[in-house]
């Protein structure tokens, strides 16, 4: 009897479970019953926090996408957000998975406390190697319109921002445009659609009309009715604008990049010497001092340093990142000089010229169209001028033949006395030196300076056995203290042509050779006229 009751027991509580469960699983949608086919339950896991239970893997997928979505909808910048996703699979008969609405709230909450870094819309603008980066278009305007203002009293001139046709990206590029222009160019395209508009001649009647409008009569005009001022401005640079995303610590103010773009820096630049340059003038023409420009120029020893035209010096010119090329025409008054007028004598040396005519300045009234690159003049045109006093020009008679050389009569020897003042050697030798001495051992070849006719060979008295020679160029040249001569007086001889040997004839203290030169009788330091 008492088993029974067990029995009967045992069986209602296993009925009673069997029912629960099954008005369970209708109650209850998160109830779900598994099959026994390996892991078919996971936990979820973001950045390690535990955000629910799901059946499958695909679900904690799709789960993300939507809190990632939902995240990035709440603002217009970019935002990176950290989701390191991991899941950890159980093998369960049945068990409860968590709503959607939970995982995704709770993703949301773990996702915005850890994002990386908010990127935000910004515009990159590129001149040359130098970028900014502003917030807005109308930051980047506001930019290149100051660039444009420095230069523009009137405000006449703004920036366009146009596409820019070279290039395949979303590149934007500037325009600089003027009312004026503006103007010209819908008169232009008014006239252009008028003559579209008109039906053509045809016949010897086309033939007329063409004519007729080929033929542009330009009136002369009064320098009054010239529009002085700005009349052209672009920039000197290329310009690149591009969308971009950044962090926001990586934009400029508006303020900063204004001072960074139109502020005058320090750039080298080349100049190359042109014919009647100095280095003051050049150094003073660039706000520079003679010094700053010798430091500048390993070729350059000191402020008396040579330099011929063609020579490339660099100097620092003052510039802003965003240069400004405008074109101005300009009323003035001067007093002006005429070309100076050359006449070539085919029978003199280029080192030879004569004055012929003494030149007298004039004076004019000029409208110039004058070029600036920032506030440098790069160019400078007159477009109309009424000259009050004519310029008298300087005539001047220059020679065309190229004059000879001269090359060192003997190879090798020490200089052992310099040409000028100097303390006897001997008795009887001169203080005042007319040449030089190159000491060299007796028998060293004595070749001619420069080719001409030998005048003396022979004993000199001083000199011992010399030469004299005559040159093409009036000059002469003087070889002393020989111990063999070897050509004689009115023989031609070329240059480097051996004339002799050298010694210790005559008044000398040794082995060496005396070389002098003279130009009209006088003589002169030879060492400054060898090549």
């Amino acid at each position: 009897m008492r088993f029974n009751l067990l029995k009967k027991i045992k069986f209602t509580y296993f009925k009673t479970s069997v029912l629960m469960l099954f008005f369970g699983a209708l109650c209850l949608p998160s109830l779900t019953f598994f099959e026994h086919s390996g892991d078919n339950m996971f936990d979820v896991y973001l950045n390690g926090t535990l955000v629910g239970q799901v059946a499958d893997e695909e679900t904690a997928k799709d789960y993300m996408i939507k809190a990632r979505y939902d995240l990035a909808q709440e603002s217009d910048d970019l935002v990176f957000l950290k989701t390191d996703l991991a899941l950890e699979g159980k093998e369960v008969l049945f068990g409860e998975v968590s709503k959607e609405a939970e995982v995704v709230g709770l993703m949301q909450d773990v996702m915005d406390g850890s994002r990386e870094e908010t990127m935000c819309q910004a515009y990159t603008v590129k001149i040359n190697d130098f970028t900014v980066n502003l917030s807005s278009m109308t930051e980047v305007q506001q930019l290149l319109q100051a660039a444009v203002s420095k230069y523009d009293s009137t405000d006449s001139y703004g920036v366009e921002m146009v596409q820019d046709a070279d290039r395949e990206l979303n590149v934007l590029t500037t325009k600089v445009y003027s009312e004026i222009e503006a103007k010209e160019e819908e008169v232009q395209e008014e006239k252009a659609r008028a003559d579209a508009s008109n039906l053509p001649c045809s016949g010897v009647f086309a033939v007329f009309q063409n004519a007729a409008e080929s033929v542009v009569i330009e009136e002369e005009k009064d320098l009054s009715e010239y529009n002085l001022g700005l009349i052209h401005m672009n920039f000197g640079d290329t310009v690149e604008v591009v969308e971009s995303y950044m962090p926001e610590t990586h934009l400029s103010r508006l303020e900063t990049a204004i001072e960074e773009v139109t502020k005058d820096q320090e750039t080298n630049k080349i100049y190359e010497v042109v014919s009647g340059d100095t280095l003051g003038e050049i150094a003073e023409e660039h706000g520079m001092t003679i010094e700053d420009v010798v430091a500048m120029n390993e070729t350059l020893e000191n402020e008396n340093s040579m330099i011929r035209v063609g020579d490339e010096l660099i100097i620092s010119v003052p510039e802003p990142e965003l240069s400004v090329e405008r074109q101005e025409e300009l009323y003035y008054e001067e007093d002006y000089d005429a070309d100076i007028v050359y006449v070539d004598n085919d029978n003199w040396y280029t080192t030879e010229q004569v004055t012929r005519q003494q030149p007298s300045a004039g004076h004019r009234r000029v409208v110039a169209l004058v070029s600036y690159r920032n506030d440098t003049v790069v160019n400078t045109e007159i477009i109309k001028e009424e000259v009050e006093m004519e310029a008298v020009a300087k005539v001047v008679e220059r020679g065309t033949k190229i004059p000879p050389t001269y090359i060192r009569p003997i190879s090798g020897g020490r200089l052992s006395s310099g040409f000028g003042g100097r303390k006897a050697p001997k008795r009887g030798a001169s203080t005042n030196h007319k040449g030089v001495d190159l000491a060299t051992p007796t028998g060293t070849a004595v070749m001619a300076s420069c080719g001409g006719v030998v005048t003396k060979a022979g004993w000199g008295s001083g000199y011992g056995y010399v030469i004299y020679i005559q040159h093409p160029d009036g000059r002469e040249t003087r070889y002393g203290h020989l111990s063999k001569v070897l050509v004689s007086a009115g023989q031609s001889v070329s240059q480097g042509q051996k004339i002799a040997l050298s010694g210790n004839t005559g008044n000398s203290t040794g082995p060496h050779l005396h070389f002098e030169m003279r130009i009209n009788g006088v003589a002169v330091n030879p060492l400054n006229y060898l090549n």
